[in-house]
């Protein structure tokens, strides 16, 4: 009984007596909040600039998408371009704004992946909508619609830009038939 009388009271001081403390909400988070939102329009914009400077430095003329998704074919085949839910086959090699190689599929092979179901990052979904089987083309990717603020933890830092030298090797249905492949 005595070490009920001696525990009950720590409990009830360390619980502070079943309080439960106010939620912040008000005009402290909201300022916080835009806080946040003008920062982070701050570095898409510097980004922004980055990539300009970057593709007149190249010499290039790219198409810019809604998401800020850059592409510039090199090759153009005739053909239907990729749709959602098929299979891509693709070679590319992967850099960063400052010319650093990062990834590349292995030499004379691709690699595949499902358009819009597969982990990769979500500017290449987009990017390779634009591609017809054959086609080569060159795509800046955005840190927001690459690897975002983490990177990849490997060889991609946080908040990169990326620029994807792609072909376009063949696409297949997700049924497997209606394949249309082009190797080159």
């Amino acid at each position: 009984m005595k070490a009920w009388s001696i525990l009950l009271p720590v409990l009830l001081c360390a619980c502070g007596g079943g309080e439960v403390p106010p939620a912040r909400v008000g005009r402290g988070q909201v300022g916080h909040d835009e806080q946040l939102l003008d920062e982070n329009k701050r570095i898409a914009q510097h980004e922004a600039l980055d990539i300009d400077g970057w593709i007149a430095r190249q010499g290039l003329h790219m198409e810019r998408t809604g998401t800020g998704v850059r592409i510039q074919l090199i090759e153009d085949s005739a053909g239907v371009n990729a749709k959602p839910l098929q299979t891509a086959h693709i070679r590319f090699r992967v850099s960063l704004i400052d010319g650093t190689e990062c990834y590349a599929s292995a030499p004379g092979a691709g690699e595949d992946f499902l358009i819009e179901q597969d982990n990769v990052e979500s500017g290449l979904h987009e990017a390779i909508q634009y591609l017809s089987p054959g086609d080569s083309a060159i795509v800046v990717i955005p840190s927001h619609r690459a690897y975002g603020l983490a990177g990849d933890r490997s060889k991609i830092p946080m908040r990169s830009t990326v620029i994807y030298h792609l072909r376009l090797i063949g696409l297949e249905d997700a049924e497997g038939s209606g394949a249309s492949r082009v190797l080159r």
